[in-house]
């Protein structure tokens, strides 16, 4: 008769090398904490690997991997962050995103109880935005070998016929409108790392935008040029990608561009300019100046898109500039050169 095995205890256990060995303690790991949060026909198969059917169309396919510090942050931690983050890195192709994968890489000694609640955020995230994690992988590596936890993402989506968006594809003349406010994200997480001493009420705008993206889609189809979800470099890093991608500037008028007056003036404090802060639930779209206006009213009747904001103009430029603007007729020009904002004065 097989000896029933004992639970994990989620309260105050810790992750030692067996989880991570292959066997008992593995697959007991697996099953209490991943399946449990992520629970669906495909884990339950028990295989290494998922099958699945697609509709017939193009296919879209992304891998990202999350690193975050502090794991856990206003809004969020590093699980539900996994999962929006490769939902909108689909979802800026205009794609309806299908299915997920998660792999995760665990320090030994780590929480238990923390590596379940963010099991746990992941499982929600996944659920609410209709794109389950339906097959992952689990490793364990000696104390001090990672920082708690590292996770590592792919997803699948589709792209609906005649759509095709692309970083080298904005016009001049065309509009760019953000979705919403920029920095939440980034000040949330700054506000929890142990060498920064500030309080603030700013919590992340970690999101999945595919709701949002599939509403702009159906109004104003291909005359999207392109979106992107300005991450890692903030609305700075984003703009100039796109304008070295496609060789036109970027005139963008500084004052329009939301910004919360929290946000502002923790950036203020540190010497940051809200620019560079990262955003994980806010997308940038270009789109033909003919259907901006149309697109504009789209996103703001959508939760995700309330405050979204008309914030400029791509122009012809040899030296692909993004110019911020201001109404007191000064400007600057931004660029985004090895990870550093190099401010000049025009």
């Amino acid at each position: 008769m097989k000896a029933k095995r004992s639970k994990l205890d989620l309260s105050n256990g810790r992750i030692d090398l067996s989880h991570g060995a292959g066997g008992c303690a593995t697959g007991q790991l697996v099953e209490d904490i991943f399946h449990k949060a992520f629970d669906n026909d495909w884990l339950r198969a028990g295989n290494d690997q998922s099958a699945f059917a697609v509709p017939a169309a193009r296919m879209v396919m992304t891998t990202d991997s999350y690193v975050v510090s502090p794991l856990f942050f206003p809004g969020g931690n590093i699980g539900s962050l996994a999962v929006h983050g490769t939902i909108n890195d689909i979802a800026m192709a205009g794609a309806r995103p299908l299915y997920l994968s998660a792999g995760f890489i665990i320090e030994e000694g780590f929480p238990l109880a923390d590596l379940n609640r963010i099991a746990e955020a992941m499982g929600s995230a996944s659920r609410e935005a209709g794109v389950p994690i339906i097959t992952g992988d689990t490793k364990v590596v000696e104390r001090g070998k990672a920082d708690g936890v590292f996770i590592s993402t792919s997803g699948i989506g589709v792209i609906r016929a005649g759509l095709d968006l692309r970083s080298d594809a904005a016009r001049p003349g065309d509009a760019v409108i953000i979705s919403g406010s920029i920095g939440d994200h980034g000040v949330a997480v700054m506000s929890k790392r142990e060498n920064l001493d500030f309080d603030t009420d700013i919590i992340s705008d970690c999101a999945a935008l595919h709701g949002l993206v599939a509403a702009m889609v159906e109004v104003a189809g291909s005359s999207i040029r392109l979106m992107r979800d300005p991450t890692r470099g903030g609305l700075a890093a984003i703009l100039n990608e796109i304008a070295n991608a496609s060789h036109v500037g970027f005139r963008i008028d500084e004052e329009a561009i939301p910004i919360k007056p929290e946000v502002a003036a923790v950036c203020e404090l540190l010497g940051l300019d809200p620019l560079n802060v990262a955003n994980e639930g806010k997308l940038v779209v270009v789109v033909a100046p003919e259907f901006a206006d149309a697109l504009l009213a789209v996103m703001r009747a959508h939760p995700l898109g309330a405050e979204a904001a008309l914030i400029g103009h791509a122009e012809a430029d040899d030296h692909c500039f993004v110019q911020m603007a201001t109404s007191f007729g000064g400007s600057r020009i931004v660029d985004w050169l090895w990870g550093e904002q190099l401010p000049r004065i025009c």
